[in-house]
Protein backbone atom coordinates (compact mmCIF):
# COMPACT_ATOMS: atom_id res chain seq x y z
CA UNK A 1 0.00 0.00 0.00
CA UNK A 2 3.07 2.17 0.79
CA UNK A 3 4.38 1.50 -2.75
CA UNK A 4 1.24 2.34 -4.51
CA UNK A 5 1.00 5.67 -2.28
CA UNK A 6 4.77 6.82 -2.86
CA UNK A 7 4.33 5.48 -7.13
CA UNK A 8 0.87 7.98 -7.02
CA UNK A 9 2.56 10.71 -5.62
CA UNK A 10 5.55 10.49 -7.74
CA UNK A 11 3.17 10.62 -10.73
CA UNK A 12 1.16 13.46 -9.44
CA UNK A 13 4.75 15.45 -9.11
CA UNK A 14 6.18 14.42 -12.43
CA UNK A 15 2.80 15.25 -14.75
CA UNK A 16 3.41 18.57 -12.70
CA UNK A 17 7.02 19.50 -13.91
CA UNK A 18 6.76 21.79 -16.89
CA UNK A 19 3.74 22.03 -17.18
CA UNK A 20 3.65 25.73 -16.31
CA UNK A 21 2.18 28.00 -18.34
CA UNK A 22 4.50 31.03 -17.45
CA UNK A 23 7.34 30.47 -19.85
CA UNK A 24 10.79 32.39 -20.30
CA UNK A 25 12.03 33.87 -23.46
CA UNK A 26 15.68 35.35 -24.39
CA UNK A 27 15.35 35.63 -27.87
CA UNK A 28 14.86 39.33 -29.79
CA UNK A 29 12.75 41.93 -28.30
CA UNK A 30 9.38 42.06 -29.91
CA UNK A 31 9.38 46.03 -31.03
CA UNK A 32 5.61 45.67 -32.56
CA UNK A 33 2.61 43.23 -32.68
CA UNK A 34 0.53 43.41 -36.51
CA UNK A 35 -2.81 42.14 -36.65
CA UNK A 36 -4.53 41.79 -40.38
CA UNK A 37 -8.00 41.10 -39.48
CA UNK A 38 -8.92 40.13 -43.16
CA UNK A 39 -6.06 37.49 -43.08
CA UNK A 40 -6.73 36.27 -39.43
CA UNK A 41 -3.03 36.26 -38.79
CA UNK A 42 -0.89 38.10 -35.97
CA UNK A 43 2.55 38.82 -36.46
CA UNK A 44 5.38 39.76 -33.76
CA UNK A 45 8.03 41.74 -35.22
CA UNK A 46 11.53 42.55 -34.43
CA UNK A 47 12.15 46.06 -36.27
CA UNK A 48 11.37 44.58 -39.47
CA UNK A 49 12.21 40.85 -38.82
CA UNK A 50 9.06 38.38 -38.08
CA UNK A 51 10.12 36.64 -35.46
CA UNK A 52 6.65 34.68 -35.00
CA UNK A 53 2.73 34.66 -36.55
CA UNK A 54 -0.33 33.06 -35.45
CA UNK A 55 -3.63 32.33 -36.75
CA UNK A 56 -6.61 34.27 -34.69
CA UNK A 57 -9.62 34.57 -33.70
CA UNK A 58 -11.55 38.02 -33.37
CA UNK A 59 -14.82 39.12 -32.35
CA UNK A 60 -18.17 37.89 -33.52
CA UNK A 61 -18.83 40.58 -35.73
CA UNK A 62 -15.62 40.96 -37.24
CA UNK A 63 -15.91 43.46 -40.13
CA UNK A 64 -15.55 46.73 -39.45
CA UNK A 65 -13.55 48.62 -35.91
CA UNK A 66 -14.98 48.60 -32.89
CA UNK A 67 -16.90 51.70 -32.70
CA UNK A 68 -19.01 50.93 -28.88
CA UNK A 69 -19.53 48.50 -26.34
CA UNK A 70 -21.33 45.49 -27.04
CA UNK A 71 -20.53 45.56 -30.84
CA UNK A 72 -18.79 42.36 -30.82
CA UNK A 73 -16.09 43.87 -33.44
CA UNK A 74 -12.17 43.77 -32.75
CA UNK A 75 -10.93 47.88 -32.72
CA UNK A 76 -8.73 48.66 -35.55
CA UNK A 77 -5.72 51.29 -35.39
CA UNK A 78 -2.73 51.80 -33.36
CA UNK A 79 -2.68 50.74 -29.57
CA UNK A 80 -0.02 49.70 -26.98
CA UNK A 81 0.16 46.35 -24.50
CA UNK A 82 -1.48 48.18 -21.71
CA UNK A 83 -1.17 45.26 -19.30
CA UNK A 84 -0.30 41.35 -18.98
CA UNK A 85 -3.67 39.44 -16.85
CA UNK A 86 -1.71 36.43 -15.32
CA UNK A 87 -5.14 35.39 -14.11
CA UNK A 88 -7.22 35.72 -17.33
CA UNK A 89 -10.31 33.31 -17.61
CA UNK A 90 -8.98 33.02 -21.35
CA UNK A 91 -5.89 31.26 -19.68
CA UNK A 92 -3.35 34.41 -20.18
CA UNK A 93 -4.24 37.70 -21.67
CA UNK A 94 -2.26 41.06 -22.66
CA UNK A 95 -4.58 43.77 -22.32
CA UNK A 96 -4.60 46.43 -25.55
CA UNK A 97 -4.97 50.28 -24.79
CA UNK A 98 -8.36 50.63 -26.44
CA UNK A 99 -10.00 52.84 -26.39
CA UNK A 100 -7.51 55.73 -27.16
CA UNK A 101 -8.14 59.25 -27.90
CA UNK A 102 -9.46 58.96 -31.16
CA UNK A 103 -11.69 56.06 -30.41
CA UNK A 104 -12.95 58.04 -26.98
CA UNK A 105 -13.65 60.86 -29.14
CA UNK A 106 -15.88 59.21 -31.80
CA UNK A 107 -17.87 57.38 -29.49
CA UNK A 108 -18.44 60.55 -27.71
CA UNK A 109 -19.57 62.44 -30.50
CA UNK A 110 -21.81 59.32 -31.42
CA UNK A 111 -23.29 59.14 -27.63
CA UNK A 112 -22.75 55.82 -27.27
CA UNK A 113 -19.55 53.84 -24.55
CA UNK A 114 -16.25 52.98 -26.79
CA UNK A 115 -15.98 50.06 -24.08
CA UNK A 116 -13.43 48.51 -23.15
CA UNK A 117 -11.37 45.08 -22.20
CA UNK A 118 -9.83 44.34 -25.43
CA UNK A 119 -7.17 41.63 -25.35
CA UNK A 120 -5.05 39.25 -26.78
CA UNK A 121 -5.78 35.96 -25.02
CA UNK A 122 -5.85 32.19 -25.03
CA UNK A 123 -8.57 29.58 -26.50
CA UNK A 124 -12.43 29.63 -25.59
CA UNK A 125 -14.24 27.64 -22.68
CA UNK A 126 -16.52 25.10 -23.04
CA UNK A 127 -19.42 27.76 -22.20
CA UNK A 128 -17.92 30.35 -25.09
CA UNK A 129 -19.59 30.78 -28.78
CA UNK A 130 -18.13 27.46 -31.50
CA UNK A 131 -16.92 28.98 -35.11
CA UNK A 132 -14.33 31.58 -35.73
CA UNK A 133 -14.75 34.83 -34.68
CA UNK A 134 -16.26 34.04 -31.25
CA UNK A 135 -15.39 36.88 -28.85
CA UNK A 136 -16.78 40.03 -28.37
CA UNK A 137 -13.89 41.98 -29.51
CA UNK A 138 -10.77 40.00 -28.50
CA UNK A 139 -8.19 38.48 -30.64
CA UNK A 140 -7.74 34.95 -29.38
CA UNK A 141 -4.73 32.03 -30.13
CA UNK A 142 -4.38 28.84 -28.21
CA UNK A 143 -3.55 28.49 -25.26
CA UNK A 144 0.10 27.25 -26.36
CA UNK A 145 0.21 30.40 -28.67
CA UNK A 146 -0.80 33.21 -25.49
CA UNK A 147 1.92 31.75 -23.51
CA UNK A 148 5.12 32.04 -26.06
CA UNK A 149 3.25 35.85 -26.56
CA UNK A 150 2.86 36.36 -22.90
CA UNK A 151 6.66 35.71 -22.36
CA UNK A 152 7.80 37.63 -25.31
CA UNK A 153 5.40 40.91 -25.40
CA UNK A 154 6.44 43.57 -22.72
CA UNK A 155 4.10 46.68 -21.51
CA UNK A 156 4.46 49.40 -23.89
CA UNK A 157 4.57 47.26 -27.09
CA UNK A 158 2.78 48.66 -30.05
CA UNK A 159 0.42 47.33 -31.62
CA UNK A 160 -1.23 48.08 -34.80
CA UNK A 161 -4.73 46.40 -35.95
CA UNK A 162 -5.51 46.75 -39.59
CA UNK A 163 -9.09 45.65 -41.26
Amino acid sequence: MRFLLVLFLAIGLLSQAGCSKFRTYDGPEVTRIVVMKSERKLYLFNEDTVLESYDIDLGFAPVGAKSQQGDGRTPEGRYYIDRKNPNSLFHLSVGLSYPNEEDRAAAKEAGVSPGGDIFIHGARRRIDKRGPDWTAGCISVSNREIEEIYSMVKTGTVIDVFP
